[in-house]
């Protein structure tokens, strides 16, 4: 009975020994599974991780990118920790050196990759939507048929159809946005920056001055073409803004430019001579809209003009711009500064 017993232990101690051999081998193996491909700081791979996507047809992506070692571990895992359901969409940078752990939480916090892009000030809509693309954002095209829809801005014009609607609203700054975001959202991005940044310029505004906020916008555009330097805007506008009350064109060139295909050095008298209701030079009054998206410090110049005499301005090789009283000092100084 004696060795019956002592084989019946060592059969138990031997099996309790075995589970716990087992149990070891079976932890290291599922701990190595959960350590990362490749060593930290690994240069990171994009992901793609569509709406509605299951933690199995993410775990098959992260694993045929080589940044996960098993699909089965990461399945296990966000099943045990109840993140499965919380995976979010969109484009992802992800290192093959993080843990499964550290990658599914960057899953369910939704830290998905952002870009950043800067609209120049005197940029056109058609110009955003081409360096939009350049970015990797959004296609040109996508982008100019998102911005003839419609976007619930009081300040946006009626009478302007087109692309050219958003034209002089969609505000120049520097954004960052998730990839993939929708050309739409982008566009209510920059649509609310300038309600922001207006709202909060506009009790700058001369009281004397005779403008609604589409013209003050058109007006800035034109001034934002014209000046180099940020100490002439509010001459420039001023200039403008005389010309309009006494009844004369404006003849601002930036308005022919914006007609061209191409933006020219020179103008020559036939590009004067286009049929345009944006042609300056033909047509009494401001253009229909902005030819461009103003920045702050032109949106300033136009609320608040300079209080001159000045009728004429041109420019000068260094940037700047000499301004006149009379035609015929005005004159002068375009035989001194230039020739067309």
């Amino acid at each position: 009975m004696e060795e019956e017993t002592d084989t019946k232990r060592r059969i138990a101690i031997f099996a309790v020994l075995f589970s716990i051999i087992l149990f070891l081998i079976v932890g290291v193996y599922f701990y190595n599974l959960l350590l990362p491909p490749e060593k930290p700081g690994a240069p990171a791979l994009e992901v793609y991780v569509a709406p509605g996507a299951t933690s199995a047809v993410v775990a098959a992506e992260l694993a045929g990118k080589g940044i996960i070692k098993s699909p089965w571990a990461f399945r296990l895992l966000t099943s045990i920790t109840g993140l499965d359901r919380k995976i979010k969409p969109g484009y992802y940078l992800i290192s093959p050196g993080l843990s499964l752990r550290e990658i599914l939480d960057l899953l369910a916090a939704g830290k998905v990759e952002e870009i950043e892009f800067t609209v120049p000030e005197g940029y056109t809509v058609r110009q955003i939507a081409a360096m939009l693309q350049q970015k990797g954002l959004t296609e040109e095209e996508e982008f100019l048929q998102a911005a003839v829809r419609h976007y619930p801005f009081d300040f946006l014009p009626d009478d302007v159809s087109g692309p050219e609607r958003l034209e002089g609203f969609l505000f120049p700054d520097t954004y960052r946005v998730a990839k993939g975001t929708p050309p739409e959202e982008i566009i209510m991005m920059m649509l609310r920056r300038f309600q922001e940044v207006y709202q909060e310029i506009s009790r700058e505004k001369d009281p004397g001055l005779n403008l609604d906020t589409k013209q003050i916008v058109i007006l800035a555009s034109i001034v934002e073409k014209e000046a180099r330097v940020d100490s002439e805007r509010p001459l420039i506008a001023g200039v403008y803004v005389n010309r309009l009350n006494k009844g004369m064109r404006l003849e601002a060139d930036p308005t022919i430019q914006y007609l061209l295909p191409e933006p020219k050095p020179v103008l020559t008298y036939k590009d004067l001579e286009i049929e345009s209701p944006y042609n300056t030079y033909r047509v009494n009054g401001l253009p229909p809209g902005p030819i461009a998206n103003p920045g702050r410090a032109s949106l300033l110049a136009a609320l608040r003009p300079a209080k001159t005499d000045y009728l004429y301005f041109v420019a000068k090789p260094d940037g700047t711009h000499y301004f006149s009283r009379t035609l015929d000092e005005h004159n002068q100084a375009v035989a001194r500064y230039q020739t067309r």
